[in-house]
């Protein structure tokens, strides 16, 4: 053994390599693993997939919490190419299995707790989910190498802005609540496994996104069910909180593009580039409720209540996006009024849906952040 203590290092210690990346070329066809394809943005991307290539297979690898519904990817159960597997991403053993069973070429991982509110609550669930799940994603990435590791991240982790100013991909992550300190967390863990084990990771930072199938605890579905039902529309604070909208149907179209051409080890922001308070997306869906229903329609008015966030609660998102129109060829295609019609259009029609997810756990969620309504379901449509 060395004098004082010392321990011998190998004179020829086996290189740490990473493999080349691969062209845009290569990734066709491909089998993408999609963590959290249950959800609302992963089922609208499952959707597209396959849609929009029809020499790729989709494993849609779920836990089905609260927020994963099957429902939402009823019009592609039968699709031959579609798998679905029920799992959770922090379980080692399933996930490794999923991956030595259907080799994929890419994980796509949306996989995640994401209510600012449920993790000011308890943020237990936010640390498994996010943290440790990513991270057991990335050590299943190790054993059964892949093309891409897509991490789906949130424009949450730069923290709040002011009246003014812009994020860019080089500001820096200053997350305020235990959500986005998780999404951050998940963030560094990509990078570090890029930079030390050559883990072929890409990250994107999309805005809040909106458009159908999206859980009703969220801003847009939420007033869109209140209203339809006749409650009360309940608004944190005076609404002045300012956010980046982005219909999803966009942000598919961006996540492609960072798995086709995305630069390993860099993140990219999707952002709708439409700056709107809460308040004025509230009375936007209001007016246009009142388009299609017609004008005589009484339809119920906002509630003002306690902001349960607090300090929590960012001011304002605000994303430049020139990153990815360069690199990726990218840029959204969808204006605030119409995807908002669209989305305000398809929850009319799906009243059903929206029935069957606002009751058991969901009313008690809602009575404990806004207070017990008077109506528990959509009326049906007439």
């Amino acid at each position: 053994m060395p004098k004082n203590g010392a321990r011998s290092v190998a004179k020829n210690p086996e290189p740490r390599t990473r493999r080349p990346e691969p062209s845009a070329q290569n990734l066709a066809p491909r089998t993408l693993l999609i963590t959290g394809g249950a959800g609302f943005i992963g089922s609208n991307f499952i959707r597209y997939v396959l849609d929009s290539h029809k020499d790729w297979s989709v494993v849609n690898f779920d836990k089905l919490t609260y927020a994963g519904n099957l429902e939402n990817l009823r019009d592609v159960e039968n699709d031959s190419r579609y798998t679905f597997l029920k799992g959770d991403i922090a379980d080692r053993a399933v996930v490794g299995a999923a991956l030595s069973e259907h080799k994929p070429q890419c994980i796509v991982n949306f996989a995640a707790e994401s209510h600012v509110d449920r993790s000011i609550l308890d943020a237990s669930p936010f640390i498994e989910a996010n943290i440790r799940g990513t991270q057991v994603l990335l050590e299943a990435a190790r054993a059964h190498p892949v093309d891409r590791f897509l991490q789906i991240s949130t424009d949450e982790v730069y923290g709040a802005l002011g009246a003014t100013g812009v994020f860019t991909e080089e500001s820096p992550l200053l997350p305020n609540s235990p959500y986005s300190a998780s999404k951050a967390a998940a963030e560094l863990l990509c990078r570090a496994y890029w930079k030390t084990y050559g883990i072929p990771v890409v990250i994107t930072r999309s805005s809040n996104n909106y458009g159908p199938y999206q859980f009703p605890e969220k801003l847009i579905p939420l007033m869109i069910g209140n209203a339809l039902r006749g409650e009360e529309l309940p608004v944190y604070g005076a609404g002045k909180q300012v956010r980046d909208w982005i219909f999803v149907e966009d942000n598919c179209r961006g996540i492609e593009r960072a798995l086709l051409a995305g630069q390993l080890g860099e993140a990219y922001n999707i952002a709708g580039s439409h700056e709107m308070c809460n308040l004025d997306v509230v009375e936007a869906i209001l007016r246009i409720l009142r388009g299609l229903t017609g004008p005589t329609t009484k339809l119920p008015g906002v509630k003002f209540i306690s902001d349960p966030r607090g300090a929590a609660h960012d001011f304002r998102y605000s994303l430049t996006t020139s990153k990815a129109r360069a690199d990726l060829a990218w840029e959204p295609f969808t204006s605030f009024e119409e995807g908002l019609t669209r989305t305000v259009t398809w929850y009319m029609g799906h009243r059903e849906w929206v029935n069957a997810i606002v009751s058991g756990e969901y009313r008690a969620y809602y009575k404990m952040m806004y207070g017990e309504s008077d109506t528990h379901s959509m009326p049906e449509k007439t």
